[in-house]
């Protein structure tokens, strides 16, 4: 959630924030200052954060490493359309010891992330083009003798949708888009039906924008992001998408309007990012 607020509000902002703020933030879902805390100090640990010193209050902010995980979240989350392919496929294949398994399963982590998908043992395949993320891995994990990378394409004799269909477990992916999309569907008619009454508060839909942004984060795990000539027809994810991007514009200005309320008393509000709107988020590509 910390990671969310971060990314959907923070960095709009400088990037920086006070510890009182944000714990007010966090109130507002449940969330006490000792775990708030807690969780910040476990993130500077595995290397998100940074912290900053002024007078006797500590402020945070996203490390280089953050921001770059920030910005790769918000160009997939906000992307509503599937891209068009270029027809190449990306392989990368490994042989990692298993005296280095720690490394090797990290580095499965990070490519379930990026959107590759486990063709077979040792072998990752996407048909996005991952060049500049792959580098950036073998790079952090030193694993340039252990790796090799192939752009190439499909000959056959199968389908390139056949290769995704081994690739990846798509029909599990669509059952989750349904869920949400029952879920976010309902709320968004009945959040659409209070705010038109004036029965719902800037920090509810505060609260609500953010639940929205986290929960459809979550998809950044599981969905490889394929472009559309590899998609089935009628693909859920357009639809779980298009929900997202009408109930975000919904929420957008009270949301943003109890953040900034929060965040001015302790906060330098001139860092604002002139070129964000609350309503129609700067990342958003149609």
């Amino acid at each position: 959630m910390i990671f969310t607020i971060f990314g959907d509000y923070i960095r709009h902002y400088g990037n920086k924030i006070w510890i009182g703020s944000l714990i007010r933030l966090m109130k507002e879902f449940g969330h006490n200052e000792q775990s708030v805390r807690v969780a910040v100090s476990r993130m500077m640990k595995l290397g998100w954060f940074n912290t900053e010193r002024q007078g006797k209050k500590s402020y945070y902010y996203l490390t280089p490493r953050g921001v770059a995980r920030m910005d790769e979240a918000a160009s997939r989350i906000f992307k509503l359309d599937p891209h068009a392919w270029d027809g190449k496929w990306r392989m990368l294949m490994y042989t990692i010891p298993e005296e280095k398994r720690q490394i090797r399963d990290e580095l499965r982590k990070e490519l379930l992330w990026s959107g590759f998908g486990s063709f077979s043992n040792g072998c990752w395949i996407s048909p996005n083009n991952l060049e500049k993320e792959v580098n950036l891995l073998i790079e952090k994990y030193e694993i340039s003798e252990y790796v090799d990378f192939f752009v190439s394409e499909h000959k056959g004799p199968q389908t390139d949708r056949s290769l995704v269909e081994r690739s990846w477990p798509l029909e599990e992916i669509e059952e989750k888009y349904e869920e949400f999309i029952s879920t976010y569907s309902k709320k968004y008619i009945i959040s659409n039906s209070k705010m038109e009454s004036g029965q719902m508060t800037d920090a509810q839909c505060f609260v609500e924008r953010t639940n929205l942004v986290h929960e459809y984060r979550k998809f950044l795990f599981t969905d490889p992001g394929l472009p559309k000539e590899l998609l089935p027809d009628m693909w859920n994810g357009n639809h779980a998408a298009l929900l997202f991007g009408q109930y975000y514009k919904l929420l957008a200005q009270p949301a943003s309007r109890f953040f900034e309320d929060v965040f001015r008393k302790d906060n330098d509000l001139s860092h604002k990012d002139e070129s964000y709107d609350a309503v129609d988020h700067p990342m958003i590509v149609r």
